[in-house]
């Protein structure tokens, strides 16, 4: 059997898959060690580049503009302009981006079950109420 990885999503997405197996091909979108990180972060609240910075892991510049470029063009995330001098963006998860959470809270229910001395995780988090969205701020 042969199998070809390169598969169009259907946004037109290239994506290299390793097999056509579900667990391997979403591993092979986000089995890295930063994205699934920005996608909690994002979920939490943090919209802009220097709070997804900030965070506990300091996830390296490169990698987060890597990352965020990534997710936006898997249409995951949006990038919103927010100021027009100097730029300035802000950075949202779409409806796509949200299906992901039942991802993440299974394994922080997985964590907190056998990894003792984790955080809990929030009410609204758990009960999958969307992130609060951005509003604009001049700064």
């Amino acid at each position: 059997m042969s199998y070809d990885r390169g598969i169009q999503s259907a946004e037109g997405i290239d994506m290299d898959h390793r097999s056509p197996c579900p667990i391997s091909s979403f591993l092979d979108l986000w089995g890295d060690k930063w994205s699934l990180i920005v996608i909690r972060d994002l979920m939490v609240g943090k919209t802009r580049y220097k709070d997804l910075a900030d965070g506990p892991e300091t996830v390296p510049d490169s990698i987060l503009a890597n990352r965020l470029k990534k997710l936006a063009e898997w249409g995951v995330v949006d990038k919103v302009r927010y100021h027009d001098r100097p730029p300035r963006y802000a950075y949202v998860l779409t409806e796509k981006g949200e299906s992901l959470r039942p991802v993440l809270l299974a394994m922080s229910d997985w964590s907190q079950t056998n990894l003792p001395s984790r955080w809990s995780t929030p009410d609204w988090f758990k009960e999958a109420r969307p992130a609060p969205r951005f509003a604009p701020e001049e700064e």
